[in-house]
């Protein structure tokens, strides 16, 4: 027998906001696609664990699906499909609209720069017996985390005869890995009693590149040259090459499911390549838009988006310039009609630290992605702070394409607070909100994400193209 609802339950049912888990509302015949979509991202993040190589991977795949490199003043009509990279460290992609550009565009605005550890520029020496290498850390690292984690060495050098060479020591099958030994706990009782953010001295984050020295025992500074002559004789390069390189460690393992049940994803990196991939592949799969769709992967947010190759550079604002300039438009009035997602990654509630979280205002994983109307740290300061307008015009965006979707805030007030590209996309006259992925160990060398959060942060991106 059915039991009859209260009119109290019904008023409920008619007034109350309900949150639950997205695997109670998702459609069954949905799950294959998601898995699908997500073998595709662990794909992408084990070709991308530097902003170059997710460059290259990015570029690889839009000419799988059609892209070709813009050419200042080329004729544009709608569907054409175009990128530009900027100096192999950032991209912009564009899918043409059949209505003006100046009736603004749609864009998906994400980072794919992550913590790592960068080698100084005089990074080889030897002490104990052992060759190492100094680094220089990169973004809101937590440096004990880096401690007896298998690292591989990836990067661009530029020889003294200007050619390039490309690094993946650690990368490929049969590599040796790399790492940074931690104290044994035996000998740590001092260590131990230092506060967390002070147990490790950044200047001893040296890796270790090895222990045998060279032959010839006439020879000063055996182990260090024993490195150097192993590095010469694979990439043939000198020490003076290190003044022209860009080397950095970053964890020598593949992306793979976590969970008895498989729902999760481990990998490095996802911070903020889990919102890259999905503003791509968001791009790459959505029909011919009204407003031309943009996808921007930018470097350096990590350390403030500054350069030229970050989100405050210029580049972007050079490319939809060119793009005005082929379709008769005029940027500033594009600028004041667009729209953008700026998709990064949000905290996901973590139950083994509940006290950092205001569970009201939490981000949990499998509710799909999540909206973030303001980040920044205390009384928003550094935040772009979205308006009712654009919160009401997302909301009407993803529940048209049914898209599962949360809002959260970065944990309490006070409690810490960080950043996006957001507030560089709202100088510029953009209408913008953040929207990302839930994620658990944010920055550390293995973050965690929901395959359903992922699944539903590239149909969010897609939305956002075609709306």
């Amino acid at each position: 027998m059915t039991e009859e609802k209260t009119a109290a339950k019904l008023r409920q049912e008619e007034l109350f906001l309900k949150k639950e888990n997205g695997y109670d509302r998702m459609d069954e015949t949905s799950i294959p696609a998601m898995h699908t979509y997500c073998d595709g991202y662990k794909q992408y993040l084990d070709n991308a664990k530097t902003e170059r190589e997710a460059v290259k991977a990015a570029i690889s795949l839009a000419k799988e699906n059609g892209f070709v490199p813009f050419r200042r003043g080329m004729s544009l009509k709608a569907g054409d499909r175009v990128y530009a990279s900027n100096r192999g460290k950032s991209l912009m992609l564009a899918v043409i609209g059949t209505r003006p550009l100046d009736e603004g565009v749609n864009i998906g605005a994400a980072h794919i720069d992550s913590p790592r550890l960068d080698l100084k520029p005089y990074p080889l020496f030897e002490d104990g017996g052992f060759s190492l290498l100094k680094t220089h850390y990169y973004g809101g690292v937590r440096k004990y985390q880096w401690l007896s984690v298998p690292l591989e060495l990836r990067g661009t050098i530029i020889r003294k005869d200007g050619s390039s060479v490309e690094v993946t020591l650690g990368g490929e099958p049969g590599d040796p890995f790399l790492v940074i030994p931690d104290l044994l706990p035996h000998l740590a009782k001092a260590q131990s009693e230092k506060p967390l953010g002070k147990a490790v001295d950044p200047e001893a984050l040296n890796i270790f590149l090895g222990s045998r020295p060279y032959p010839d025992t006439e020879a000063s500074d055996r182990f260090k040259l024993a490195a150097l002559d192993l590095l010469n004789q694979k990439y043939g390069i000198t020490e003076e090459d290190f003044l022209s390189a860009e080397l950095c460690a970053v964890p020598a393992y593949s992306a793979c499911d976590v969970g008895l049940d498989r729902s999760m994803i481990g990998a490095y990196g996802q911070d903020d390549r889990v919102c890259g991939y999905a503003a791509l592949k968001g791009l790459f799969d959505a029909k011919t838009p009204g407003k031309t769709a943009v996808c921007v992967l930018a470097d350096k947010e990590e350390i403030g988006s500054m350069g030229v190759s970050g989100m405050q550079s210029q580049a972007f604002d050079t490319f939809i310039d060119d793009l005005c300039d082929c379709l008769g438009a005029h940027l500033r009035t594009c600028y004041e009609n667009s729209f953008c997602l700026s998709a990064d990654v949000s905290a996901c509630f973590d139950p083994n630290f509940p006290d950092v979280y205001d569970k009201r205002n939490s981000s949990f994983i499998n509710q799909g992605v999540s909206l973030c109307k303001y980040t920044g740290t205390g009384g928003k300061m550094g935040a772009s702070d979205a308006s009712a307008e654009v919160m009401g015009h997302i909301r009407i965006v993803l529940n048209r394409a049914n898209v599962l979707w949360n809002v959260s805030e970065l944990g309490k007030i006070e409690a810490g607070g960080g950043g996006t590209v957001a507030l560089f996309m709202a100088n510029r006259n953009i209408d913008t909100v953040d929207a990302g992925v839930p994620v658990l160990g944010m920055h550390s060398p293995f973050e965690v994400t929901g395959k359903l959060d992922c699944y539903m942060t590239y149909l969010a991106m897609k939305a956002v193209y075609e709306a």
